[in-house]
């Protein structure tokens, strides 16, 4: 499941046959692992790692650079500032990461959110929907992704010396072929709706629609959560590891501060695009769904 690398430099260049090596593990549906590449925190900004800066049930603090708008957090306008520089700067290097080890992603790569976690995820209580410790592929509700590909960077920065301990279950066209027999089409205009009420950001397509109703799906079976065939995965402190989260199957059990950087990426960009959700959903769907 893992392609491990051994760098700690976020800035490396990497050879073309190391380059081809690692998209294709991870389009394959593997997580590329750096065990000892670590985001170092500047001493001024240890003190985020509290759940004291998080509001109550909210589990994760969202930052976007685009709007340089920071959500989920209560603190002084000097904290605020400060934390917008360590998730920019966590931005920048999982960027710069990415366009040394995937170069011919460059140039469709799209930039997303970053989010820190500071909140222990063991023992956090939530709507099975939104409850991260069941399997699930990832979908957005309010911010249809048009079939295009997820791809976040993640690394554990726990002070603490604990694990970020994942399950990881079957391949993702075991999941569509799964649930999607049970899935029914949207109804005509639904997303025309949706769009109009501003419930969701951009226009749902189809494919959002079955990843959505996939994710919610996985979540809600619970003798599927048991009994499907998966894997423990557990990542150090001090480690950063690359997946595709609408292709992996995926639930984070424990742990607790970590930064992630999610980004967007077009499905003609990938290497091999048949590979990608949109293309398997479309192919046993029978039709286009974007």
């Amino acid at each position: 499941m893992l392609k491990e690398i051994n760098s700690r430099d976020w800035n490396q260049v990497f050879s073309n046959e190391l380059q081809i090596e690692s998209a294709r593990a991870m389009e394959n549906g593997r997580i590329v692992l750096f065990p000892q590449l670590a985001f170092v925190l500047f001493p001024h900004e240890n003190k985020f790692l509290s759940s004291d800066y998080t509001p109550i049930r909210t589990k994760n603090i969202s930052f976007n650079y685009l709007t340089n708008g920071l959500h989920g957090i209560r603190c002084s306008t000097k904290e605020c500032d400060e934390l917008k520089t360590m998730m920019c700067r966590f931005m920048q290097s999982a960027h710069s990461l990415l366009l040394k080890l995937f170069p011919f992603y460059a140039p469709a790569l799209q930039i997303g959110r970053t989010s820190f976690r500071p909140v222990e995820i063991a023992g956090r209580t939530s709507s099975y929907r939104k409850d991260d410790t069941r399997l699930h592929v990832d979908a957005f509700p309010a911010t249809p992704n048009q079939g295009r590909r997820i791809l976040r960077v993640f690394s554990n920065v726990n002070p603490n010396g604990q694990n970020r301990f994942w399950r990881v279950g079957e391949p993702f066209v075991n999941v569509a072929e799964r649930f999607l027999p049970d899935i029914r089409r949207p109804w005509m205009g639904k997303a025309t709706l949706l769009k109009m009420l501003k419930l969701t950001k951009s226009y749902r397509t189809e494919y959002d629609h079955m990843m959505l109703q996939l994710h919610n799906r996985m979540k809600a079976d619970v003798d599927y959560q048991k009994n499907v065939s998966q894997q423990e995965i557990h990542f150090t402190p001090n480690s950063t590891w690359i997946v595709q989260t609408d292709h992996v199957s995926h639930a984070a059990m424990a742990g607790q501060h970590v930064l992630e950087q999610t980004f967007y990426l077009p499905v003609h960009a990938m290497m091999n695009p048949e590979l990608s959700p949109l293309r398997v959903l479309e192919k046993l769907s029978g039709r286009m769904l974007v």
